[in-house]
């Protein structure tokens, strides 16, 4: 008789422990959301979530994730290795600007008493601009296009306003497409990932002969300035027509980018500018310096025009680079929280498979 009745009070202990009133019935772990019967307490249509996935599309969720990735991932490194490239390129570069500038500075010196006039360097009113816009080929690259059209459209509004005329040379694919139903495109350069001498020639005497031939009484670019991995800052600076002053004092900066216990870093050395060349009095020209100033004067347009390719290239990869990471990151982060939410929904089903086993064997 007492085995009868002890074993009545286990049934009904069971079945009260199982048994929950609508008024107290808390957060389901299963479903994600309370069961409550009041009208007024429901919850607002906007905020109602969403189907619940399942732990088998969850981790087809979670193995798709990865593969992103690693994709990402490979883009970062592959980025970083066309910044090296890129240096180096630079680096090439360098010895030619600098014995260029040293005698480029030293012919300005000696002709300046002669009162020198080229059509290089010759100021005269501003009727018409050419604007030169460098952006990338491609995406995926972060703010690095759109904050460069920003700048350029922020020109572009300066000139309309100043009732000044004005014609687009694009310098990469992605300110053709933006720029060439907005504006008069006249002609459009790809950028490439490592820009050459030859590219930067055919681009520099288009230049040239648009501006000697009247076309434009000034030539502007706008091209993006690399400040580090994580930052560059697009820059508008007048090619067209040649500062003297500019030439002789124009400093220089070179980017080296390292890796230090597996992050990626920039080092920065300002260089003072080249000393202009220190030609003797009596030195005798084969050729009349005016001459050799006219003929080394496309040259230096060239180098520079050269230089800034160089530079929006780096700035276009940097980008790259830190956009990737980011993915990377986000990527981690998103199969950490998918990983979790998987676990959750096994755990729970566990659990409600050993209530439901227990329940049926105390009954």
């Amino acid at each position: 008789m007492l085995r009868a009745i002890l074993k009545l009070a286990l049934c009904v202990a069971a079945t009260s422990a199982f048994s929950l009133t609508p008024s107290t019935l808390a957060p389901s772990a299963f479903r994600g959301v309370s069961i409550n019967q009041a009208p007024a307490l429901a919850a607002p249509r906007s905020r109602a979530a969403g189907p619940v996935m399942g732990i088998k599309e969850l981790r087809d969720r979670v193995s798709s994730v990865k593969n992103t990735k690693k994709i990402t991932s490979a883009m970062r490194l592959v980025a970083a290795a066309k910044v090296r490239r890129a240096q180096d390129a630079v680096l090439k570069t360098r010895p030619f600007s600098e014995t260029l500038q040293k005698v480029l500075g030293g012919l300005i010196q000696r002709l300046k008493k002669d009162n020198f006039d080229s059509p290089l360097m010759s100021e005269r009113p501003v009727e018409k601009v050419l604007l030169v816009v460098m952006t990338g080929d491609r995406g995926l690259c972060g703010g690095y296009n759109t904050y460069a059209i920003k700048k350029a459209e922020q020109r572009i509004k300066e000139l309309n306003e100043a009732k000044i005329p004005f014609d687009m040379i694009c310098i990469g694919n992605k300110g053709n497409v933006y720029f060439k139903k907005r504006v008069n495109v006249v002609e459009n350069y790809p950028i490439g990932n490592a820009p050459t001498a030859e590219e930067a020639t055919k681009i520099a005497d288009a230049l040239l002969a648009t501006y000697l031939a009247g076309d434009a009484d000034r030539v502007e670019l706008l091209y993006t300035r690399f400040t580090s991995l994580i930052s560059s800052e697009p820059s508008l600076r007048t090619m067209l027509p040649l500062s003297p002053t500019g030439i002789e004092t124009e400093g220089d900066e070179i980017f080296t980018m390292t890796s230090k216990d597996g992050e990626f870093s920039v080092n920065a050395e300002k260089l003072d500018p080249a000393a202009p060349e220190q030609f003797p009095k009596d030195m005798i020209f084969e050729q009349d310096p005016e001459q050799i100033l006219s003929a080394i004067l496309p040259l230096y347009f060239n180098g520079q025009l050269l230089r800034q390719m160089q530079e929006s290239v780096a700035s276009e990869l940097a980008a790259r680079m830190t956009a990737m990471q980011s993915a990377s990151d986000n990527a981690s982060d998103l199969i950490t929280d998918l990983s979790r939410q998987m676990n959750r929904q096994r755990q729970a089903a566990i659990t409600q498979e050993i209530a439901e086993i227990v329940a049926g064997a105390n009954a």
